[in-house]
């Protein structure tokens, strides 16, 4: 009991060391701008564009050496003068269309920008659909004279079924008396 609640207490003590020490570590890059704008433009773009090899980071936040890479390319590119929109296309030729977190429209990405709005049009036409369904009247809930006669039969012959169960316990008490 003593070793087992002491080997308790040491699985939590080293649990909580491990937890307390792990850091997320950030890049640290000091790339040195001529001008504040440059700089603007820089974190602008690093937020823009996604790591493609971190599943859902963009070069800002990912350590990876392929963000590193790509944020020291969109450093010289910036530095060179190009624009944003030349920047964008550098990458895109560069890494594919995964490194756009808002993809361009396209034949290829049609279904991604329209797809969701096609299918809430759809469910709003189906329950337009439904809710306008004709209720139902007395007169299409009436029963034709063949179906009034079968009811009839069943209902005649459930009653007979449940006359003679009432008369059968009865007799049986009477039988025992």
């Amino acid at each position: 009991m003593m070793l087992s609640r002491f080997l308790f207490c040491l699985a939590m003590l080293v649990t909580s060391i491990l937890m307390i020490s792990t850091v997320h570590a950030a890049p640290v890059e000091t790339f040195q701008f001529k001008d504040e704008v440059t700089k603007v433009r820089f974190q602008a773009l690093s937020r823009e564009l996604r790591c493609p090899k971190c599943q859902n980071q963009n070069l800002a936040d990912s350590n990876s050496t392929v963000a590193s890479a790509m944020r020291l390319e969109l450093y010289n590119l910036l530095v060179e003068g190009k624009a944003d929109i030349e920047i964008v296309n550098i990458m895109v030729s560069s890494y594919g269309e995964f490194v756009l977190y808002r993809p361009r429209v396209t034949s290829l990405t049609y279904i991604l920008w329209f797809g969701p709005a096609l299918l809430i049009l759809i469910g709003i036409i189906v329950v337009i659909i439904i809710v306008r369904k004709k209720p139902a009247t007395k007169e299409s809930l009436a029963l034709d004279n063949k179906q009034q006669e079968k009811l009839n039969q069943l209902l005649q012959r459930d009653s007979n079924v449940a006359a003679s169960n009432k008369a059968s316990p009865n007799e049986t008490k009477q039988e025992k008396e």
